[in-house]
């Protein structure tokens, strides 16, 4: 089977960027300005990360921006290599952001809340790289970071009926990514609270989830 990959989320400094690459991530996530969750950055905290960060080092912006527009301005300044789009935005913005950055690789975040959640990826996956999927509440302003799980059967649905890779986030941890994997199948995982001890990335967390994931 294809080595699942890992993007660590919430980076909150080059040294929590430096240790997670040490351990192996494929992606280093980078939370902008946002109306919940941990790890929230301001530009310029971002922009000193990203510009100290080495070519085998992939990061990616996390943006709450509603439109093409808004997502782009921030997005071009930061030197930032992706973009994760974590609201829900209509897709006429997400074909705009498209044709913005046409070599720029898109998350698409969406947040499984039911039925309606795998319509949602399908439609996004015409412009999208990535669906990422988490466990938000967009109606309520929770973009991500809740550390709580979803309902892996839809998750598991949408890795079947779309055509992009996805990614796995929401409540994963060393204790259920064995059985996250075996039931969802994603591409790759995202994880942030899962990983951090008084709001810190956690070497021993960190190693221990590698165990489990690549055994």
């Amino acid at each position: 089977m294809t080595q699942v990959k890992l993007k660590v989320c919430c980076i909150s400094s080059l040294e929590e960027a430096k240790l997670a690459s040490a351990y192996g991530a494929d992606y280093l996530g980078l939370v902008g300005p946002m109306p919940s969750g941990p790890g929230v950055l301001s530009l310029e905290e971002v922009s000193a990360i990203t510009s100290q960060l080495n070519d085998t080092q992939h990061s990616i912006f996390l943006s709450s921006g509603r439109t093409a527009k808004e997502i782009y301005e921030v997005f071009s300044g930061l030197g930032a290599r992706s973009i994760q789009v974590v609201r829900q935005i209509d897709i006429d913005e997400l074909k705009k952001l498209r044709d913005l950055l046409p070599d720029t690789e898109l998350f698409s975040v969406v947040h499984v809340v039911g039925e309606e959640s795998i319509a949602l990826a399908k439609e996004y996956q015409a412009y999208a790289n990535y669906i990422l999927l988490d466990s938000g509440k967009p109606g309520s302003k929770i973009l991500g970071g809740t550390g709580k799980t979803h309902n892996w059967d839809f998750s598991r649905r949408i890795v079947q009926e779309v055509s992009i890779p996805v990614f796995l986030a929401g409540g994963l941890n060393p204790d259920n990514i064995k059985e996250a994997v075996d039931r969802v199948s994603p591409y790759g995982v995202d994880l942030c609270s899962g990983l951090r001890t008084n709001d810190r990335l956690d070497e021993k967390k960190l190693k221990h989830f590698l165990d489990q994931l690549r055994s």
